[in-house]
């Protein structure tokens, strides 16, 4: 079999739990894990995956997951605060060799059942929207994504992103607030703005200092002045901070270029392209407005190649006084390949505030077990409004 020449290297030999455990190690000691630490996550991972860990990778991907661009069913972060070493992330699907969006589903459920035993937490939130988002025959793209966020200790935090759509499409905004309503917030869904659908809820689980709910909204045609008028948390984040933070993670030029970059001098920029998320997180029970706010630009679509990515993600860093040099090591540890030779290692760009705690980015880090996106021959930036 001759291989893909748009394949990683490392995607011509192994397996796909041998690739992905090999990342994790890699990144934790980017972040600053024991090692002992790193490898007991890999081997979680690895068990979590299941049979299609063992899946050679010149076979093409177990489903077509859409929690990457290349069906890799994993995905890495790091989330940057100000004075603190960074925090790794793996978000991945548990049932991603299942034959059916039902048996992913039980699958998912099965293997946050089985960590909620390891480490004992409890998943009375899951079980209470269960029938909502893990119906007998669902509709949508997933079932249910687990993310963990990799302590020291080896006792992660757990979360689950479910499909408000799993109902049907039509009903993914009822299902959306029907599911506040469960959770004390009666009144949170009519405290969101306006959007063009609701492609995931979250759930945190087990020991978080505060749970939170996390609705996430998709937003065409997402406009810098747009982007600014989505948060609904008291106090913050300022107008000003989301517009700089939308035009430097989508490469918008501050006078509008030439036409290659899709500006107009004076005039606003929108995500013409794949659309920004935003994410709005309910904490306390009875609270009408969101505690939290995060504004996600997919930064993959909107530049040359992963080097340019890297520089975008760099300026924002260092705006908010962040070493910039932890997210270039984590670039190195998910693959040997130039920056210059592919574009979507970095996925997004993410700017969070959460009430009580320092703003927080998170770039989003692509697994590319089975295939490295060319780079952009031109690249389209964000569109003027006029």
């Amino acid at each position: 079999m001759t291989p893909d020449p748009g394949l990683p290297a490392a995607a011509r030999s192994g397996t796909l739990g041998a690739h992905t455990a090999g990342q994790l190690r890699r990144l934790g000691r980017v972040a600053g894990l024991d090692p002992a630490d790193a490898e007991a996550y890999a081997d979680l991972l690895a068990a979590t995956l299941g049979p299609v860990a063992a899946r050679p990778l010149d076979l093409p991907p177990p489903n077509r997951t859409f929690l990457s661009d290349d069906h890799t069913p994993v995905e890495y972060s790091l989330s940057f605060t100000r004075g603190a070493p960074p925090a790794l992330r793996v978000l991945f699907e548990p049932g991603c060799g299942a034959d059916s969006l039902a048996r992913n589903g039980r699958a998912g459920l099965a293997a946050i059942r089985y960590m909620a035993r390891r480490w004992g937490f409890s998943t009375a939130a899951l079980d209470e929207v269960r029938d909502l988002f893990l119906p007998p025959s669902p509709h949508g793209p997933l079932a249910l994504w687990c993310a963990l966020e990799l302590r020291p200790g080896g006792v992660p935090k757990v979360k689950v992103y479910l499909n408000p759509a799993a109902s049907g499409p039509k009903r993914s905004a009822e299902t959306v607030r029907e599911a506040l309503r469960r959770f004390g917030h009666r009144r949170g869904f009519d405290a969101l703005p306006p959007a063009d659908g609701h492609p995931f809820l979250a759930l945190d689980l087990g020991d978080w200092e505060t749970p939170r709910v996390k609705v996430y909204l998709r937003h065409e045609d997402l406009s810098a002045s747009g982007a600014a008028g989505l948060p609904r948390t008291a106090g913050g984040p300022a107008r000003a901070e989301i517009e700089e933070f939308f035009r430097t993670a989508a490469g918008a030029p501050p006078d509008g270029g030439d036409g290659t970059g899709g500006g107009a001098e004076g005039g606003d920029l929108r995500l013409g392209r794949r659309p920004g998320l935003s994410c709005h997180a309910f904490t306390e029970s009875g609270s009408e407005r969101p505690s939290g706010f995060t504004l996600h630009i997919p930064v993959r679509d909107y530049a040359r190649d992963d080097a340019e990515a890297l520089d975008r993600a760099a300026d924002v860093l260092r705006t908010r006084g962040i070493d910039a040099g932890p997210l270039a090591e984590a670039l190195s540890a998910a693959t040997e390949r130039p920056l210059t030779e592919g574009v979507g290692l970095i996925a997004y760009l993410a700017l969070a505030h959460q009430e009580g705690h320092p703003p927080r980015v998170t770039a989003y880090v692509s697994a590319e077990a089975y295939a490295v996106r060319p780079p952009a021959a031109r690249v389209r930036q964000p569109e003027p409004v006029i």
